[in-house]
């Protein structure tokens, strides 16, 4: 025999600025009956900043009609603001959606070759990194050695410089020729237009 139980809770609980308490929602940071010290600092607009128990913070905020939020929980005491928590979340994601707009992502394309890569493979691999350089993105061409190819370095030294003699309208060497491993790497950027 199963039996059910049910939790009744009160979903149009709304907070002092008159925003429904989205319990569901993961919320990052805690808001007024959910900040559990006793005291903290409070700080925000038409605010007399200070140090006040949590029951003085939450019927100031209460006073004004906003919530109270803490902003550093690991400060001490906790610092928190009081102002519209919805408009705090908007504002946060603003601010986080600007930052990742000027944060650049830099895309490193890879060109492989072989010691003794023949004209039609090369120029092929030449026309893809030259599409690749306009596109704004950096290009890593490699010569694999293979075996006992590793003897031909030089070749591969000279395929490579070739290269970015053949890219130089495009972009500029970041980092010329060097031998790791069993990978010989030279590193290309585009040119700023």
């Amino acid at each position: 025999m199963e039996k059910k139980i049910t939790v009744s809770r009160d979903v149009n609980q709304k907070s002092p600025s008159g925003r429904k308490n989205n319990d569901d929602a993961k919320e990052q940071y805690r808001i007024n009956e959910r900040i559990r010290v006793r005291e903290v600092r409070v700080v925000g607009d038409n605010v007399e900043q200070g140090i006040y128990t949590i029951q003085e913070a939450l019927h100031m905020a209460d006073d004004l009609g906003l919530d109270l939020v803490e902003i550093s929980p690991n400060a001490v005491p906790p610092v928190c603001k009081i102002i519209d928590y919805q408009k705090f979340l908007y504002q946060q994601k603003k601010r986080q959606k600007e930052q990742k707009a000027k944060s650049t992502k830099v895309v490193v394309k890879e060109i492989r070759f072989g010691p003794q890569t023949d004209d039609h493979d090369y120029n092929f691999k030449l026309k893809h990194a030259k599409s690749f350089l306009e596109e704004g993105a950096k290009v890593k061409a490699y010569v694999f050695f293979k075996g006992r190819s590793i003897l031909f370095k030089e070749q591969g030294e000279v395929l490579l410089l070739r290269f970015a003699n053949d890219l130089e309208d495009y972009g500029k060497v970041e980092q010329l020729p060097v031998l790791e491993g069993k990978r010989m790497i030279i590193m290309l950027s585009p040119k700023k237009k």
